[in-house]
């Protein structure tokens, strides 16, 4: 018999790590009616040379920096060329936005006073942002580094320790530093595994991560779900 081919246009998932998960966002999309495309380029997977097989790309966030020389980080940062030239829906979280930042000639760095986002930090949208939606007051953050608002973008959110928090570029790039994708189970994890970074400047201790989870994580989980559907629409099955 013929092999079953799905119908369902698929979306292009990069995660970092080989536990890795795209987490809510992976289940919203799929809910959606879309399929995932789950590479992992540190672990040896390969990145498509078009996207012409796929109706966008999530690049998710890591622990590495988007300034490390390791030959994924130089090589994913350069296929971003492809969703831009493309003008495919493209989505950078975290890792993701940074990388999407040094390919447009920004720049990605700590804060001057070594200050990091590690925990739950007021959001505040701009103009810009505003006309397109409604964003949550409060979104949960896990870095040590931000990035410069690329030349030409449009800022939509800031804050106060890290004031480029989400941008637009173009007609289908986007770029935000916080994290909406973690699930509880997800969270819980990162709690237990960064642990080690809850004394750095700024950071916030773990009881504070899970507390706000149960205050702001509704709001921050009914943002996400509308600003997925803002970048990849309803999909189109061929």
């Amino acid at each position: 018999m013929p092999r079953q081919t799905s119908s369902k246009p698929k979306i292009l998932i990069v995660l970092h790590q080989e536990n890795s998960s795209p987490g809510r966002v992976g289940h919203m999309l799929l809910e959606e009616g879309f399929e995932l495309d789950i590479r992992r380029p540190p672990l040896g997977d390969t990145l498509p040379g078009t996207l012409e097989g796929h109706a966008g790309t999530v690049v998710f966030g890591g622990p590495m920096s988007a300034n490390d020389e390791d030959e994924f980080v130089r090589r994913e940062t350069a296929w971003l060329e492809i969703p831009l030239k493309e003008n495919r829906p493209c989505l950078g979280i975290c890792l993701g936005a940074q990388m999407l930042v040094n390919h447009l000639g920004g720049k990605v760095e700590g804060h001057g006073e070594g200050l990091v986002e590690i925990g739950w930090y007021p959001l505040k949208a701009t103009e810009a942002g505003k006309t397109l939606m409604h964003w949550p007051e409060m979104v949960y953050q896990f870095h040590r580094e931000g990035f410069s608002l690329p030349r030409d973008a449009t800022l939509l959110a800031t804050a106060e320790t890290y004031p480029n928090q989400a941008f637009r570029y173009g007609d289908n790039a986007w770029g935000i530093q916080f994290h909406g994708e973690l699930t509880r189970a997800m969270m819980q994890r990162w709690v237990v595994r960064g642990a080690h970074r809850f004394e750095l400047p700024g950071a916030q201790p773990g009881r504070d991560h899970l507390g706000g989870r149960l205050i702001w994580d509704m709001y921050l989980k009914r943002w996400l779900d509308e600003f997925l559907r803002m970048i990849f629409g309803k999909p189109a099955l061929r």
